[in-house]
């Protein structure tokens, strides 16, 4: 998912679920965050390089691709961005690769409970995050945050879905590696990864090659992924962002005390139903940057002002404070303690599982 998402429309879900602008405002900041944290901003910051919830592309042109390179991407990449749906998953595959398929994102997993139930009671830095996490199985779905050809390769069987029911019409989605062009969504022309055949590149990690259709609250598609036989698969975005949605503001009310037990599979309607139907036009625009949509009915549903997001904003009083309790008590503090417990959570989660993937001792990296 996007800034458009991970910012404006969970900032709409905490106000839907009964959170003030200002906590809103907390949420969302750190729900956009866990997509620039990386080690290079901490770095800057000067803190734990550990606590890192993304990798910059020039991180991981850097990082090496040994045992020990791939478990630090996969603790990362896994824990914020495509969690695992079902680390006891039954496979087909050979042993090989059956860790892998394990590792496939999806919704309504055990892991998205432990990440929700782990957020309770904690700062709202931590439901933030909480709730990037949850947002991503549903974009994510079906890639996993681990480097593997076979199960995040694409091929030419890739069709975006234009138009619904038997007014549907497919179109061949065209490819290409350019960085610095935009997608052309009336061409159907999106820039994805460079295939690389090699099992473990880094180019073959979480989504690259289906490009940024994950990401696109519009996109429907379907194609034909190698760890599934072969069978294909469609995507609905549109549905999976409204599910998405609904489960957020279910979750937030839960995390707010509200709800007594969060139980996956499970969706908050009647909150959102007066304006469903704003939603799902926002969802089903075709466009590349939903945000102003999104703030425009956050600013709506609040009465308030909805801030841009400025990525420097916590930085620099982190890096000049002291370390130790006053560091742990600002924003970015508060937020490098809940990006620890969810590494960790999920880490230890994978490793009980059998799953080395993610290594098999401490947290370090």
């Amino acid at each position: 998912m996007q800034m458009d998402f991970h910012y404006y429309a969970t900032y709409c879900a905490a106000i839907l679920a009964g959170y003030s602008h200002e906590e809103s405002m907390d949420i969302c900041y750190s729900a956009q965050f866990v997509d620039h944290c990386s080690k290079t901003l901490l770095r800057k910051a000067k803190g734990p390089s550990m606590a890192a919830t993304t990798q910059l592309q020039l991180e991981l042109m850097d990082t090496r691709t040994d045992i020990v390179g791939l478990q630090d991407i996969t603790r990362i990449w896994a824990s914020f961005h495509f969690l695992p749906a079902d680390l006891q998953a039954p496979s087909e595959g050979g042993r090989r690769y059956r860790s892998k398929y394990r590792m496939i994102c999806g919704p309504n997993g055990e892991l998205v409970a432990k990440t929700v139930e782990l957020a309770k009671g904690e700062s709202l830095q931590a439901v933030g995050i909480a709730m990037h996490v949850l947002a991503d199985t549903w974009a994510h779905r079906y890639f996993a945050g681990t480097p593997s050809l076979v199960i995040n390769n694409t091929n030419y069987h890739f069709y975006e879905i234009l138009g619904e029911g038997d007014d549907a019409e497919t179109r061949r989605v065209a490819f290409r590696h350019s960085r610095n062009t935009p997608d052309d969504l009336e061409e159907g022309k999106y820039t994805n990864s460079v295939f690389q055949s090699s099992e473990n590149h880094v180019m073959n990690l979480g989504h690259g090659r289906a490009g940024h259709l994950p990401d696109y609250s519009f996109a429907r598609y379907k194609y034909l992924p190698a760890w599934g036989d072969y069978v294909e698969i469609t995507k609905d975005n549109p549905s999976d962002y409204m599910h998405a949605f609904a489960q957020m503001v279910y979750a937030l009310r839960y995390l707010r005390g509200d709800i007594p037990a969060f139980e996956t599979d499970t969706y908050d309607t009647e909150h959102i139903a007066a304006y469903e139907q704003e939603i799902r036009n926002i969802l089903t625009r075709r466009q590349l940057d939903a945000c102003e949509d999104w703030k425009a009915l956050g600013e709506k549903l609040s009465g308030q002002v909805i801030e841009d997001f400025d990525l420097a904003k916590y930085v620099p009083e982190y890096r000049e404070a002291e370390k130790g309790e006053e560091r742990d008590q600002l924003f970015l503090g508060k937020f490098i303690d809940a990006a620890l417990a969810q590494k960790s959570m999920v880490t230890k989660s994978i490793r009980a599982a059998g799953i080395k993937l993610a290594g098999t001792g401490g947290d370090k990296s």
